[in-house]
């Protein structure tokens, strides 16, 4: 029987995207997510009737999203001979460029904000064997450091100022539409340094433009209200909020965030830290789904544009879900105060009373 062994978005989207036959591909077979149709939330938790969709990137190698930008930004910096690569983070990213150089034979430098990643990501980029910088300061100013660094130093940025890491993200956008036989009324995503919402639009668009799909979906943007510059119409400093993978204030992609937003007729909004850690916790404990804080940002606000109509009943709607909850399970321990942990007796009838009690 002749195999049919999945060989990552590169190969699959190989007429979409910019390489060649002689190009050298740096993969980990990332892509290929599924998009999970949620049976129990708008029911018991939004009170709403939607059919609504996760499309979830934590199943990715490195359990988020950034390695679909991260194939095509290594392979494109292999193709040009950079020995290495460079990259500002709050976590995911670092993850991702550190496990796609090593798999390229080549270094990660990655900057980190002291004391401001999730241990999950910093264990990754370590582990990997990224060159971490920590500095003492936020993503933003991490990010103006890569640049000024890239200019005068033999590294490549992976960060998404770099093109082709959008141009490897938009593949998503493919495999929805693949998925649903159409592209969704609405897509909703977390915003933080805005190069998702960005490279979604650009694949629905490649995609209606090669006739793959009829419509295009209303495009939006949830940020966290500590780190909101799409809220407040300008760049922010000092951003701050439990959702770690979007405290960012200075987003790279403004511009292109911006189009997406207007041409699709879709909006930005903030959301709280609590409605955030709240929407996570539902998500798992009703859909048996964990995804990370700033994951749970596109789940709150769709439940709350639902409820109050701003999105229709009845709407199909795509969530992007970012990461996968493992990436930060500090935080998730820290609201399960109230999970039922017990302690019995090693015994049968300890252990039968307290499942006989509990049911």
């Amino acid at each position: 029987m002749k195999g049919n062994r999945y060989t990552g978005l590169i190969d699959k989207y190989r007429d979409f995207l910019p390489v060649n036959d002689s190009t050298r591909i740096i993969s980990l077979n990332e892509g290929n997510t599924p998009l999970v149709r949620l049976q129990n939330l708008a029911s018991n938790w939004i009170g709403k009737d939607a059919d609504i969709y996760v499309k979830y990137e934590g199943l990715n190698p490195t359990g988020s999203f950034k390695d679909r930008g991260m194939t095509m930004a290594v392979t494109h910096a292999v193709s040009e001979g950079a020995t290495g690569v460079i990259c500002a983070s709050t976590g995911n990213t670092s993850a991702a460029a550190a496990a796609y150089a090593a798999r390229a034979g080549i270094t990660a430098f990655v900057l980190i904000p002291e004391g401001k990643i999730a241990q999950g990501k910093l264990a990754q980029a370590m582990m990997y064997g990224a060159v971490t910088i920590q500095i003492k300061g936020n993503f933003d100013e991490g990010m103006q450091i890569v640049k000024d660094v890239a200019e005068s130093a033999d590294v490549a940025i992976v960060n998404s100022v770099n093109p082709y890491r959008l141009q490897g993200q938009k593949t998503a956008a493919f495999e929805i539409v693949e998925a649903l036989g159409r592209a969704p009324d609405f897509h909703c995503l977390p915003v933080g340094n805005a190069g998702n919402i960005s490279a979604y639009w650009m694949g629905y668009t490649e995609f209606q433009k090669h006739g793959m799909c009829g419509q295009t979906p209303v495009m939006v943007g949830y940020q966290a209200e500590g780190a909101a510059p799409f809220i407040k119409g300008d760049m922010i400093d000092d951003p701050e909020t439990v959702a770690t993978a979007i405290r960012i204030g200075r987003p790279q992609s403004w511009d292109k965030a911006w189009n997406a937003v207007k041409s699709s007729q879709g909006w930005f909004d903030g959301i709280s830290d609590a409605d955030i850690l709240e929407a996570q916790r539902a998500l798992a404990m009703h859909e048996g789904i964990f995804c990370e804080p700033a994951s749970a940002a596109s789940i709150a606000g769709v439940c709350r544009d639902l409820r109050s109509g701003k999105i229709p009943t009845g709407s199909k709607i795509v969530c992007t879900l970012t990461g996968h909850g493992l990436k930060d399970p500090g935080t998730a321990i820290d609201q399960c105060s109230n999970a039922k942990m017990l302690s019995v007796d090693a015994d049968l009838s300890a252990v039968r009373k307290a499942i006989l009690d509990n049911k």
